[in-house]
């Protein structure tokens, strides 16, 4: 382990994603690159590569040597972030040596996963927005006794929501382009899986449980 302090990075690459596993190699979280190396720079975690379908394990000092050589990571669409001394690639996923437990299986019901269930997309007439032109529609209004569920709130433009008003779709004869379901694991994952940077994730990524918060 090297002497220096603390992982001091720069700016690129912290935006990168990073898959945590507990140490039986289920996830359990998913953190920014900081994060991740600072858990391998104090030895708490070590970086599993995903080479043509055999994982790799390195620890911090390795993961740094590996990636001084540089070769192999440019064309995997590889995140880099700088310290003092050197570059370093951000790995994608990291398991930590003494935390077994797994995540709780629920998805958080707040306005980012919801943005992200429904692809940024109104439900009413099928155009993206981006968050700031996006409302939060009850299906089923407040004022007929609609709550705040999965089943019940629908991405809507202002235009749309201002629309339907205090109706339900019928009564404004309006049409929801798809019905709104519970997800089975965190939108923003299936988000991050569409980038074929993070397509290792997958062969860890159990379809019945997961659904961690991005933190």
């Amino acid at each position: 382990m090297p002497a220096a302090g603390p992982v001091q990075l720069g700016n690129e690459g912290l935006d990168a994603r990073v898959l945590v596993l507990n140490r039986f190699y289920a996830a359990i979280r998913v953190v920014n690159a900081r994060r991740a190396l600072s858990l391998l720079f104090c030895d708490h975690a070590e970086v599993i590569h995903v080479d043509d379908g055999a994982y790799l394990n390195y620890d911090f000092e390795s993961w740094q040597a590996i990636s001084a050589m540089q070769q192999g990571f440019r064309a995997d669409h590889q995140d880099w972030v700088s310290t003092v001394r050197a570059e370093i690639a951000v790995p994608r996923i990291i398991r930590l040596y003494g935390y077994d437990r797994l995540p709780a299986q629920h998805v958080k019901l707040n306005r980012r996963n919801l943005f992200a269930r429904d692809a940024h997309e109104c439900q009413y007439c099928g155009s993206l927005f981006t968050t700031s032109e996006l409302t939060l529609d009850h299906v089923k209004p407040r004022s007929q006794g609609g709550g705040d569920s999965w089943e019940n709130l629908v991405c809507a433009c202002v235009r749309c929501n201002t629309r339907k008003g205090g109706r339900t779709p019928e009564q404004a004869s309006m049409k929801l382009i798809r019905p709104p379901v519970r997800p089975r694991r965190n939108p923003l994952i299936s988000v991050r899986l569409s980038y074929a940077k993070y397509a290792s994730w997958k062969a860890f990524l159990d379809e019945a449980y997961w659904s961690v918060e991005l933190k």
